[in-house]
């Protein structure tokens, strides 16, 4: 925990409580459905939580989104931006089922009344529009655009983020090649110089 309050520090009560519960939850969940590599467990909070925040230190994300958690696995990044931004509503979506369990008894155990979940393909999701798509590292650009275009509503305000934020890493140059899209890159090692998020980016396709 004491690496996230590095580098964010204005925190309520409540915030804090919800951050500190995510380690014994999701170690409780783990040992029976593992959704996070042993090895990663015990580095929860820099390569889960502070990777997933890298996302509300490149953007502000204003009360009223409605933002699509595209593939979250075990709640990342959708569970800590939840935390984050109270006032926003992210709707976690994975096709394994037993993530999805995951996620809905860590949003349960931690009171977030801002998360809602589906078992679903992306691809099935119908009737219903999001501001935001955000993802981590779950396909190439190319396919998470694809995805993402027509679940994103038209329209958005100039000073609003919308589209698509993606968490990725390594050389990307063929990768948004190949996804036709120009996207801006924001450096997480400029924002949180810890060995761990060298070459990792925040990827934003308008």
């Amino acid at each position: 925990m004491e690496i996230v309050l590095k580098y964010f520090s204005d925190f309520t009560p409540k915030q804090l409580d919800q951050f500190r519960a995510l380690a014994p939850v999701y170690k409780e969940w783990n040992e029976k459905i593992n959704v996070i590599s042993r090895k990663d467990i015990d580095a929860l909070y820099e390569k889960h939580v502070l990777h997933s925040l890298a996302i509300a230190a490149a953007a502000d994300l204003p009360a009223g989104l409605q933002v699509l958690d595209l593939g979250t696995g075990g709640g990342f990044p959708g569970i800590p931006l939840a935390i984050f931004f109270p006032e926003v509503q992210f709707h976690l979506v994975d096709s394994i089922g037993k993530k999805i369990k995951v996620v809905e008894a860590v949003a349960e155990a931690l009171n977030l009344s801002n998360v809602t979940t589906a078992h679903s393909r992306v691809e099935d999701i119908r009737n219903r529009k999001f501001d935001l798509v955000v993802s981590r590292a779950v396909a190439p650009l190319k396919d998470l655009w694809h995805w993402s275009k027509p679940l994103l509503r038209k329209g958005a305000p100039e000073h609003q983020p919308s589209g698509l934020l993606c968490l990725k890493g390594g050389d990307l140059d063929q990768e948004i090649s190949e996804s036709g899209c120009r996207p801006r890159m924001v450096n997480i090692y400029k924002l949180f110089p810890e060995e761990f998020f060298q070459e990792k980016f925040v990827v934003s396709v308008k």
